[in-house]
């Protein structure tokens, strides 16, 4: 699959909400909307009210990354709401493969989030159950961190147990993200790329997402994946 670049608007202006979405509709591929409840992760951000109105006033696809703590019980109303892809955590979630099936029954994506330190080797019997996965390349909970390089070995392993499967799951890296490191996540397997501050911090946005999008095609085409 080609490289997809999901702008993070955690790093957009929260009072211009619907034209800094605007602003990379000609270059991004997914709009991701980074939802936290102030519990699973220590910050409160966007809700299902603003998911809603954000669909009515952009034709860009939503990836709502729900940080919270009881995915169980609003994942599918995200996906009901009409988001492209919902993605909820493996450390939150009580019952995964209902809600990530009932995701999938509401017409989204389902996706699966993973923190830096669970190791992805105990979800492989979820594969199945996914469109995405998606690993995190900083704690969960705000914009702006460093990027993890110790996460790297499980991007490649996560490739490595995807491919062996031989099943259409995307690979999503969210947290740092940047033209200083968005190679190396590329070569190391992850096709999906969040970026929050290297596309919002940008004078132009758009013009951001297509480097991004540049050195991620030059380094997949590189790894051979």
């Amino acid at each position: 699959m080609a490289p997809q670049i999901s702008p993070s608007i955690l790093s957009a202006d929260f009072a211009r909400l619907a034209e800094d979405v605007e602003r990379i509709a000609d270059s991004a591929d997914w709009v991701h909307v980074d939802v936290m409840d102030n519990h699973f992760v220590p910050n409160l951000t966007l809700g299902l009210p603003v998911v809603q109105s954000l669909l009515k006033s952009s034709a860009l696809p939503l990836d709502c990354h729900l940080m919270i703590e009881d995915p169980d019980r609003w994942a599918p109303q995200y996906a009901e709401a009409g988001a492209g892809s919902v993605t909820v955590h493996a450390e939150a979630a009580k019952a995964p493969i209902r809600t990530l099936r009932a995701i999938r029954a509401a017409g989204a994506r389902a996706g699966l989030g993973v923190n830096p330190a669970t190791p992805v080797d105990g979800f492989e019997d979820l594969l199945g159950e996914i469109d995405m996965l998606l690993l995190m390349t900083v704690e969960p909970g705000f914009g702006g961190q460093p990027f993890l390089d110790v996460v790297l070995p499980k991007v490649r392993r996560a490739r490595e147990l995807i491919k062996g499967r031989d099943l259409p799951v995307w690979l999503q890296v969210d947290g740092g993200v940047s033209a200083e490191t968005i190679e190396r996540c590329a070569e190391a397997g992850a096709d999906v790329f969040v970026a929050g501050s290297a596309v919002y911090g940008a004078d132009d946005p758009a013009e951001a997402v297509r480097r991004l999008r540049g050195q991620a095609e030059e380094a997949t085409a590189k790894a051979g994946w």
